[in-house]
């Protein structure tokens, strides 16, 4: 049986959160471009008009970088499945790097760590392997995800089977 074809018995994706929209980008781009107009009106009237050439770089720059981490944090994804065959781990950072873990559900331990500050990690165990996941979500979440996916594998551990013959 391929994998394509078996059952999936549980499935959580996870994507970084954008808390800046386009309409956003185009305010920062706004705001940026009257925030460099104030010191570049000072340096003309002071007579330093080159370094206005500067702060146009500067602030394109930036904006730049924010325009690409946008991009590429709209094409990250984290995706966990568990099949009847095995448990994957598929992470995609948004620049065309993807990295797949396969592990053997059964003998698969779910350890949520905590971390000085309250910070929760999430993990994957198996024998000497260890899977981070959730990245993306935040500490309540990553319990969440923890506790759902520790109940999945338990369910796969323990299947209930229903036989009329036993009844």
């Amino acid at each position: 049986m391929s994998a394509a074809a078996e059952p999936i018995l549980f499935e959580a994706v996870s994507t970084p959160s954008q808390s800046l929209s386009a309409r956003g980008m185009r305010l920062l781009c706004v705001l940026s471009a009257a925030g460099a107009a104030v010191p570049g009106g000072f340096f003309l009237v002071l007579g330093a008009w080159p370094v206005l050439g500067f702060l146009g770089l500067e602030v394109i720059g930036v904006l730049t970088l924010v325009a690409l981490h946008r991009r590429w944090s709209a094409a990250a994804w984290e995706a966990v499945r568990l099949t009847e065959g095995a448990l994957r781990v598929t992470t995609a950072n948004g620049r065309g790097g993807r990295r797949e873990t396969v592990l053997e559900p059964y003998w698969t331990r779910v350890v949520v760590q905590e971390v000085a500050g309250g910070v929760a990690r999430l993990f994957l165990v198996q024998r000497n392997r260890q899977v981070e996941l959730g990245c993306f979500l935040s500490d309540p979440e990553k319990r969440d995800l923890g506790e759902a996916l520790e109940a999945a594998l338990r369910r796969y551990r323990v299947p209930e089977f229903d036989n009329p013959q036993l009844r």
